[in-house]
């Protein structure tokens, strides 16, 4: 007995030398993330961490799934980056929550903010090389929209025969903000007034036309712009469990020229 009552004082020693936290750490390292917080270091939760195991078990188990998040989140990449926040809060949990709810995803991930193909690099880089066959290591190509050759390109359909319409589509962010699975509302507010005043600064005629905030729109009008393919329409299950999409139609422009 005396020696557990010296053990115990030792231990409390200990505690008080190193501080409680760092000691607990040291003797039960399941309490990680209370450790963690403690220190204020930047990791992810212990709720998080919870549900981001649980998500990869979900995973294991189902058989039917074979996307490229299945494929290359190994337990080995698991552990690597499983406590890892970004600058914004981005956890794994947000960038895999997509791809564990729709086992059918070819791809199942998400980037909730720039920052996250660095801190998940793991994960992403050979998602990425897969499913674009583009080498981590290999240079991009210099940039050549080919405005200079223009005159090199025939017209397709000179006879209007059998082409109806094209559509180039990009998608673009600004910079400073996440991406849209990390966007709160005022998020969106600011960047909407961003865009507007971006917009009405045009001087160029070809450039110039007209933008309609989608909040408050007449369902005709909606339903014809999206008939004609210039408009987006809601209920894509992927966006939505990315959390993609939660402010929708509210905050949303739609600018035509």
């Amino acid at each position: 007995m005396a020696f557990l009552k010296g053990q115990k004082t030792m231990l409390k020693g200990f505690l008080a030398a190193v501080g409680g936290a760092t000691a607990v750490a040291y003797f039960y390292p399941s309490v990680r993330d209370v450790v963690l917080t403690n220190l204020q270091i930047d990791e992810a939760d212990a709720f998080t961490v919870k549900k981001i195991d649980t998500a990869y078990e979900k995973l294991q188990k189902a058989s039917e799934c074979n996307s490229l998040l299945k494929k290359y989140l190994t337990k080995e990449v698991l552990d690597q980056i499983k406590y890892k926040r970004t600058k914004l809060g981005a956890s794994l949990y947000d960038v895999i929550r997509s791809g564990v709810y729709n086992l059918d995803a070819q791809i199942g991930i998400y980037a909730p903010d720039a920052e996250s193909y660095r801190v998940f690099a793991p994960l992403f880089d050979p998602i990425i090389e897969d499913y674009h066959k583009f080498p981590k290591n290999a240079k991009q190509p210099p940039v050549d929209m080919g405005e200079e050759r223009i005159s090199e390109f025939p017209p397709l359909d000179p006879e209007g025969k059998y082409i109806i319409s094209t559509r180039i589509r990009c998608g673009r962010t600004i910079a400073g903000y996440p991406f849209n699975p990390m966007l709160t509302a005022d998020d969106y507010l600011i960047m909407q007034q961003k865009v507007i005043n971006a917009l009405k600064s045009f001087k160029d005629p070809e450039l110039k036309g007209i933008y309609y905030k989608l909040e408050g729109m007449e369902k005709e009008v909606q339903q014809r712009l999206i008939e004609e393919h210039f408009l987006f329409k809601e209920g894509d299950r992927h966006l939505q469990l990315a959390n993609a999409c939660r402010h929708w139609p509210k905050v949303n422009l739609f600018a035509f020229s």
